[in-house]
């Protein structure tokens, strides 16, 4: 699976200055070191780190611990994160999946910086997609060499489920985040039908990351157990994909068939929805580790089963990459855009 483009460790005495670029998650954080290189020439990742935020008491000391690890003499002022969420206009967070509160301005003022901005975790994502290369990533669906052109999907399952639009304009990327994963759930057979009921029995909107995520699978699986008479086994979504994979439990099985293709369903939706027909890119954290039964599920026939526009829908390339470092690169880019845009617009 595709990771971006290498980019070259350049040494730390360079003119261009360095800056830090995160990505903020529920369950990880990935950190690095940018330097900006000359125009159209790829980020240099000079020094990179991903920690689980479970072990730390706020992401304060997260970059606390980064920062003392870095060479003796590097001077940062600056930094951008990636996290999920929605930004206000003040340029606080509302975020539903962070372990903690991300506080921008206190998170400025601790570390001492001139400069922190926060950007949607995959509208970064979106700003890093021109680094992978299409062909290696993994393809779902759709042609393999045609060329695609129009608006590019990026989405995916973690925390919480993500998405982003990249679309062409005059020859730059412009990204569009989007809040997705807060739209209502949709099934699409009698069994999601009664997992639905179920989970509305919780709450009156069940949004797709309720089912689409790592905490989705498990209130797909408890809600599967419920309607099953069975009893929940599990703690953890990597205990219901580990046990699905090793073919050690039918149920946990059929719930990552049913998150399968309730996805498949969801991104042909969105794909419809905001015209992606230069593509749709799958990228979080679940689904790397899951791409071999995401290739045999019903995601595919579940993509395509949109009526009379399934001709358009076998048009678009659905690929699979790893996240990886794609939101950190992603964060650098969109980083690298606004601080060229305000100076341009400051004449």
């Amino acid at each position: 699976m595709a990771n971006p483009k290498p980019t070259t460790v350049l040494p730390l005495n360079a003119t261009t200055r360095p800056f830090i670029a995160a990505d903020v998650g529920g369950t990880h954080v990935r950190i690095g070191l940018i330097r900006p290189a000359g125009a159209g020439a790829p980020i240099s990742v000079l020094h990179y780190r991903k920690y689980t935020c479970a072990d730390h008491p706020s992401p304060a000391e997260i970059f606390e611990d980064f920062l003392t690890r870095l060479d003796d003499g590097v001077q940062v002022d600056e930094a951008v994160i990636a996290s999920a969420g929605h930004l206000l206009e003040d340029g606080s967070l509302i975020a539903a999946n962070l372990p903690w509160p991300l506080v921008p301005a206190a998170l400025r003022e601790r570390l001492g910086f001139r400069e922190l901005r926060v950007v949607n975790d995959f509208e970064a994502v979106a700003h890093a997609i021109a680094e992978v290369d299409p062909r290696e990533a993994v393809l779902l669906t759709g042609p393999v060499d045609a060329p695609a052109s129009g608006p590019i999907l990026v989405l995916g399952p973690g925390t919480g489920l993500g998405a982003a639009l990249s679309v062409q304009s005059e020859g730059r990327s412009l990204v569009l985040p989007t809040e997705a994963g807060q739209a209502a759930l949709t099934p699409g057979n009698a069994v999601e039908m009664a997992l639905l009921a179920e989970l509305m029995k919780q709450r009156s909107h069940v949004p797709v990351e309720s089912a689409l995520s790592g905490p989705g699978l498990m209130n797909l699986h408890a809600a599967l157990c419920e309607i099953r008479g069975e009893t929940q086994r599990y703690r953890h979504p990597g205990e219901i994909t580990r046990a699905a994979l090793a073919g050690e439990d039918a149920l946990a099985r059929e719930t990552l068939d049913i998150f399968c293709g309730l996805l498949g369903s969801v991104v042909g939706d969105m794909a419809l929805l905001y015209g992606a027909t230069g593509g749709v890119y799958l990228a979080g954290g679940i689904l790397p580790q899951i791409s071999d039964f995401l290739l045999h599920s019903g995601f595919v026939a579940r993509f395509l089963d949109k009526g009379p526009m399934r001709a358009a829908l076998e048009r678009i390339p659905v690929r699979l990459v790893e996240h990886g470092q794609l939101g950190v690169i992603g964060a650098a880019n969109w980083y690298l855009h606004q601080r060229e845009a305000r100076r341009i617009a400051s004449g």
